[in-house]
C-alpha cells in the first residue's frame, strides 16, 4: 500500500536519491528519456536535508521504498542548490498576471519522479494533490522549470493545471517555466 507523506528521516531522502539517481538524465537512454522522462539535477544528502529543514518533501511510500517524490524549495533556499540558481533568476525577471513573479509567495518544484513501475497508475497526480494539499495555504501558485524536451513531464504538469509563462534557453536546454495557480479558485 502507498503512503503519501513528507519526508522525514535520512532514510526518506536517501530514499529520495536512490529513486533521482535511476532516473538522471545521464543514467537513461534516449529512448527512455522520450518515452518516460527524466531528472537533470543530482542532489546531495546534505542539500536534500537543507531544503527538507524549510520546508519537507513530498514522497510516496511503498513499505520502506520510496515510489515517488516531489521535492519543495523555497525562495529562502533559491541560493542552495546551484544548478538550480539559474531557475530562481529566471523567476526574479520575468511577470506573472502584471507582477514580478518573484513578489509572490510561492513554493518551486526542486524535482518530481514517479519510479518506474509506479508510472501510468495516476501517482503523479496524487503526488500533486498532497503537495497542494500541504503547500496550498501557505503560498500562491507552485512553480518549476521542465525541460521542453521532457514532453512526459510536460503533458502531466499540463493535465493538473500547471500552465506556461515563460520559455527560455540556457547553455543546453529550451525550459518551460510552469505554474500551478492556488490563487485561482475552481
Amino acid at each position: 500500500m502507498i503512503t503519501l507523506t513528507q519526508s522525514k528521516s535520512k532514510a526518506d531522502l536517501q530514499g529520495i536519491i536512490d529513486l533521482q539517481k535511476a532516473n538522471l538524465s545521464t543514467q537513461i537512454s534516449i529512448d527512455e528519456k522520450e518515452s518516460q522522462g527524466f531528472v537533470f539535477v543530482r542532489h546531495s544528502l546534505e542539500d536534500l536535508a537543507k531544503l527538507n529543514a524549510i520546508e519537507a518533501h513530498i514522497i510516496a511510500r511503498d513499505g520502506n521504498y520510496i515510489a515517488a517524490y516531489i521535492l519543495a524549495m523555497t525562495k529562502a533556499s533559491k541560493a542552495d542548490i546551484p544548478q538550480l540558481v539559474p531557475m530562481f533568476y529566471q523567476f526574479d525577471e520575468i511577470e506573472y498576471m502584471g507582477k514580478k513573479v518573484s513578489g509572490y509567495n510561492y513554493i518551486a518544484v526542486g524535482q518530481v519522479c514517479i519510479g518506474k513501475s509506479y508510472r501510468g497508475g495516476g501517482l503523479f497526480d496524487k503526488c500533486y494533490e498532497k503537495y497542494k494539499e500541504v503547500f496550498e495555504e501557505k503560498y500562491d501558485f507552485a512553480i518549476t522549470e521542465i525541460s521542453t524536451s521532457n514532453l512526459r513531464s510536460i503533458r502531466a504538469h499540463l493535465r493538473i493545471g500547471f500552465e506556461v509563462i515563460h520559455t527560455f534557453h540556457d547553455n543546453v536546454e529550451e525550459w518551460n517555466i510552469v505554474i500551478w495557480d492556488w490563487m485561482k479558485k475552481s
